[in-house]
């Protein structure tokens, strides 16, 4: 049973993460496709070349606070808001995992 429940979790917090993932991509995503000029300043740095990671930091920057609300898109807004919970779901689950796994092995 607790072999069952364990599983459960580990794959719940993978669920999670996953969706955190994904979240952030269908939310740049949209950013692209409807908010071009908006894009462009997450997109490109002031100094530099752009870059996949300098990209990736400044859409973390953005998704952090509270941006994304003045769009008022209720699609934008529901992947940041799935992007900023799932990470909350799914570390319990794998704490929950790994404090049934100690329990296992004593």
């Amino acid at each position: 049973m607790l072999n069952v429940l364990y599983i459960v979790l580990l794959l719940a917090g993978a669920i999670g993460f996953g969706l955190h993932l994904y979240a952030q991509y269908r939310f740049a995503r949209l950013m692209r496709t409807r908010y071009p000029k908006q894009w462009n300043i997450v997109a490109k740095p002031e100094r530099g070349k752009p870059s996949g990671m300098r990209t990736w930091a400044r859409l973390q920057h953005v998704l952090r606070s509270e941006a994304p609300m003045m769009f008022e898109d209720a699609e934008l807004t529901r992947w940041h808001r799935m992007w900023r919970f799932a990470p909350l779901l799914a570390w319990p689950c794998w704490i929950g995992a790994l404090a049934l796994q100690v329990a296992m092995h004593r």
